[in-house]
């Protein structure tokens, strides 16, 4: 084996051994020491003995330099490994033959032989060839909508900027009437548009994939359920009018899709399941909604009023709201069911409101039951005169004359459906109509009585 050793050689006699210096100063100087020989002609005379012993050879007549050997002659090793290991250093001699090299690349290979081979696309699987003659069919039924109130604007970079009133819509029927949220055209309803008046701007694809636009004047708006109608003066050719499902067969699991316009992108599909049923909706109305389908098909601003389809492209459910932090999807929206626009819409076009049968009775929040300490049901308010729940007796909350307060009937039950809140009492109301009989289950202080009664139109919840 073979040992390096770490103490210095020896000094010949007579000459005084160098003082230490860094590798900057050797680069330095033998850098400096070549260029200047090479800038010299290498046929002059020279005075060998002005130079010491760490000085480079001169070439004689046409004898080549050989680099390495003089910088071996005055460059100790390490010096040496740290000097070539350095590529900055090799460009500095032959910089242009190696940028060269960088700029050509190889010159003997050709784009086809870098070009991998295509593959034909070849035919789609049975479950994608399903779900793209789905949303061929389908996405024609889908409508843009944007509040008239609202228009788009164009921004100083060229990009559409897309206010809170846009969203989707389905085509009901061949007549042109459209079916979205209310809170979609939320904004020019709240300026109370009388019936015929133009509240939307409506976009429906043609065949030929271009957009048509049209006024959507309102027939009808049920804020209670978040659901809105209106009408287009188009052709019969232009109107897909969407299938309709029933979503009290749906299970939890199955396959849905949904198309709408999320955050201006018009006809975008997304695909997901049914993630649950049966939710409370709290819509951006401010209302709930009982019986949503909870879904994680992705459904952004802009989905709002459009479709949630099933496997076979029924509509069962308009899309509605989701639960975000961040204001995009994050695996849980919500859909109001189609047994529930089944009931709204028909009322909305033939009426132009909803009729509701009810009791005509307040029913206090949840938060002042809970004040009043009512746990369980739906304690009464205020009574309507010559309402038939006045007629049967039901007692409203009052005041005493010392001002304490003197709780009212507690309804706890209708038709033995146990009520345990005013959510409870306004989703098993919606399954009864004007005219039915129904006996209620109240709570007045320790006793328990039951007031039979028929239930009248209302406009209270």
């Amino acid at each position: 084996m073979h040992v390096l050793a770490c103490n210095p050689s020896p000094q010949p006699q007579g000459r005084r051994a160098p003082s230490h210096f860094g590798r900057r100063k050797i680069f330095s100087d033998s850098i400096s020491s070549i260029c200047s020989q090479r800038s010299t002609s290498f046929d002059s005379s020279v005075d060998e003995t002005s130079c010491d012993s760490q000085s480079l050879p001169r070439p004689v007549g046409n004898q080549t330099i050989n680099l390495g050997k003089m910088l071996s002659q005055i460059i100790p090793w390490t010096t040496r490994r740290m000097l070539f290991a350095s590529p900055a250093i090799c460009l500095c001699f032959h910089s242009s033959r190696y940028f060269t090299a960088v700029a050509l690349g190889d010159p003997s290979v050709t784009v086809q032989d870098v070009t991998p081979r295509i593959l034909p696309s070849g035919p789609l699987f049975p479950s994608e060839e399903r779900i793209v003659e789905l949303f061929e069919r389908n996405t024609y039924s889908v409508v843009n909508i944007f509040d008239v109130t609202l228009r788009p604007q164009l921004n100083v970079t060229g990009v559409v900027e897309v206010p809170e009133g846009n969203g989707s819509g389905v085509v009901w029927d061949n007549d042109g009437h459209i079916v979205t949220n209310y809170h979609v055209v939320g904004n020019a309803l709240s300026k109370n548009p009388s019936p015929g008046q133009v509240v939307a701007r409506v976009n429906i694809l043609a065949s030929d994939g271009v957009q048509k636009n049209f006024e959507g004047k309102l027939i009808g708006a049920d804020r209670a359920k978040d659901l809105a109608v209106l009408k287009v003066e188009a052709s019969a050719d232009l109107l897909k009018s969407i299938k309709v499902g029933q979503s009290s067969a749906l299970k939890v699991g199955q396959q849905c899709l949904a198309i709408g316009n999320p955050f201006g992108f018009d006809h975008t599909l997304t695909v997901g399941v049914i993630s649950g049923l049966n939710r409370d909706i709290f819509s951006q109305t401010g209302v709930t909604i009982g019986g949503g389908i909870q879904t994680d098909a992705a459904i952004n601003p802009g989905n709002s009023g459009g479709p949630l389809l099933d496997s076979k492209g029924n509509l069962i459910g308009i899309n509605t709201a989701i639960f975000t932090q961040t204001g995009t999807s994050a695996g849980v929206g919500f859909a109001i069911p189609s047994s529930t626009v089944l009931k709204i819409v028909p009322q909305l076009i033939q009426f132009g409101k909803v009729v509701r049968a009810g009791l005509n009775v307040e029913i206090a929040s949840n938060l002042v039951a809970n004040q009043l300490n009512v746990q369980k049901g739906a304690l009464v308010l205020q009574v309507m005169g010559n309402s038939v729940a006045a007629k049967v007796g039901l007692l409203p909350t009052t005041r005493g004359f010392a001002g304490n307060i003197i709780l009212g009937d507690v309804i706890v039950a209708v038709d033995d459906k146990p009520i345990r809140s005013k959510a409870d009492l306004s989703k098993i109301l919606d399954d009864y109509n004007v005219g039915d009989k129904v006996v209620l289950k109240v709570q007045r202080g320790n006793q328990s009585l039951e007031l039979p009664l028929v239930l009248e139109e209302t406009s209270i919840r």
